[in-house]
């Protein structure tokens, strides 16, 4: 039971060859190998099924498919799970504060499981938001030939609603605009099976992004979740690990900086979530890459949103697909500089290489604008610093909200307290609503902040109300919305010594956040601070409170600052 040492089986040799490894053979048979299996590059297919959420329920098959790929191609599949949470079911509860800490376990649990099994090469594939990077995350630390996969978008439901229209029912229910039997009625149609949320929210964001990066085939952002175009996507996916094995390439040879950079560019186009700021600059940090909110200011600069898709648009994910998804898009950046064609992809292949017979889309579609009558001129993704947020903040502006915002702070201690606030009529126009003790040391685990930025749109408060949190938010938030404020409040960051009445000024074109208040009085409130007790002392949360950097970089737990 010996074979040639060879590259593409560099890591599984050393578990199943030889006689020294007769008894991890006979483990591996009663799985399902025979004598033929142990001479094949192992690739192992990361899958994040579960019945937790409709983004995953699907997943299980679409393993399948990715490990058929790969013993089709010549190597073994193997498939295992990693977890999922769902943030759609969790968010505005204390349970949301696991979320961003999901996205470091996934992380670890590919890491630990490639690691330990000695797989060659793998394939991930994940369906809700923080599955996404968490894989990316994981694939990156191993550094073995491996291809990531979308599991693909929701179909709309009934009157082209979605997760975010319950939300903003919620929110309209509790103003008296609609009664209960209405609520139910959105409730019950609005997600109509297995898939992502549909708009261009965290999940479909994160999935356009690592297309832009690379690190998927072709298409595979912008594919219906039960389709067989995403079965072949899964099956393409496991076939394209073994030709990477034998080309020897590797996330370190495709997670360049420059490929960021287009990952970056195409999530503006797109009109995409905050949190590819946050996830962004994570993956980056994991594969040694150097990168940095400032970078979003300068390609944003450059870079128009076009893409007329929710949460600020009107289409779906599922409306793009139809029209060939985001590689038209692609090849409209490329043509005008925007993107970089030579950076390799998981086909081999340079990006221009792949975009090079892409039909361009229809004439008499409404949802990707023209380049040169762009939806906005310049990002909508706004990095703000000032004294609230030294070192820095993300906003998410649209321009239908305006561009500036003055207010008198309304000052709250978590969100919960906020959300009872907006809903009892306390929020009213004029407030700037400020959540602290959110951020990722803090919360801990930075939650999104969706539900408190439905109810203020459902409210009707939406051009009335500014909000600003060292949390996150959800890519089906919509409004004048501030997060990520770093240093975040549990560190002394200024946030924490904000006092209801300051006045605080969001300008999104000058890309600053200041509150006005004297810096003596600025500093007798510091002196006077004191640290809040951890909210949790053991525990998955408690670890992650101690480990995780500030969101300025990228909020991970795997390095220090």
């Amino acid at each position: 039971m010996t074979d040639t040492p060879n590259h593409t089986r560099r890591h599984s040799a050393p578990v199943v060859d030889g006689v020294g490894k007769a008894a991890s053979r006979a483990m591996l048979r009663a799985v399902g190998f025979n004598d033929a299996d142990f001479k094949k590059p192992q690739v192992g297919v990361a899958s994040t099924w579960s019945m937790v959420t409709p983004c995953n329920s699907h997943i299980g098959e679409l393993a399948e498919q990715a490990r058929d790929g790969a013993d089709a191609a010549g190597g073994k599949g193997v498939i295992f799970n990693t977890i999922t949470i769902s943030d759609g079911i969790a968010n505005g509860t204390e349970g949301m504060k696991y979320s961003l800490v999901s996205r470091e376990v996934i992380a670890d649990s590919i890491e630990t499981v490639a690691g330990c099994e000695g797989f060659d090469g793998l394939v991930a594939i994940g369906g809700c938001d923080k599955n996404m990077p968490g894989c990316v995350m994981g694939l990156a630390r191993l550094n073995r030939p491996s291809v990531f996969v979308y599991g693909g978008t929701i179909m709309p439901g009934k009157g082209h609603t979605d997760i975010v229209s319950v939300f903003e029912a919620m929110g309209a229910h509790s103003r008296g605009d609609i009664d209960l039997i209405e609520l139910k009625n959105i409730e019950e149609t609005a997600i109509p099976g297995p898939g992502s949320c549909g708009g261009m929210y965290t999940a479909n964001t994160m999935a356009s992004a690592i297309e832009a990066l690379g690190m998927s085939l072709p298409g595979s952002s912008a594919q219906n979740a039960i389709s067989q175009e995403k079965r072949d996507d899964c099956k393409a996916a496991g076939e394209a690990v073994l030709e990477l094995l034998e080309r020897d390439i590797k996330p370190s040879d495709i997670m360049t900086r420059k490929a960021f950079e287009n990952a970056i560019t195409v999530v503006i186009a797109l009109g995409g979530s905050t949190n590819a700021v946050l996830h962004l600059i994570g993956m980056a940090r994991t594969i040694g890459v150097e990168l940095t909110l400032e970078d979003f200011t300068e390609i944003g600069k450059r870079v128009p949103v076009v893409a007329d898709l929710r949460p600020s648009g009107h289409y779906m994910m599922s409306e793009l697909v139809a029209l060939g998804g985001i590689q038209p898009l692609m090849k409209n950046l490329l043509a005008v500089g925007l993107l970089h064609g030579d950076c390799l992809t998981v086909t081999g292949n340079t990006l221009a290489e792949n975009l090079a017979d892409v039909a361009p889309y229809p004439d008499d579609q409404q949802i990707i604008a023209p380049l040169d009558k762009p939806i906005k001129a310049e990002s909508h993704l706004r990095i703000l610093y000032g004294n609230l947020a030294p070192e820095g903040a993300v906003a998410k502006i649209t321009g239908k909200e305006g561009t500036r915002f003055s207010g008198t702070a309304r000052v709250f201690g978590s969100e919960e307290e906020a959300q009872a606030r907006i809903n009892d009529g306390t929020v009213i126009a004029g407030d700037v609503v400020v959540i602290r003790y959110e951020g990722p040391k803090g919360g801990p685990g930075m939650r999104e902040m969706l539900t408190p930025t439905s109810a203020i749109m459902g409210r009707g408060l939406g051009n009335d109300v500014a909000l600003i949190t060292d949390g996150r938010f959800s890519g089906g938030s919509h409004g004048f919305v501030v997060g990520h404020v770093s240093p975040e409040a549990f560190e002394g960051g200024p946030l924490a010594l904000v006092e209801n009445g300051d006045r605080i000024t969001i300008d999104a074109e000058a890309d600053t956040i200041e509150m006005h208040v004297a810096d003596d009085e600025l500093m007798r409130r510091q002196a006077a601070w004191q640290r809040p007790e951890p909210r949790y002392t053991r525990g998955v949360l408690a670890k992650y409170a101690r480990l995780v950097s500030s969101a300025s970089t990228g909020a991970v737990t795997d390095q220090s600052e």
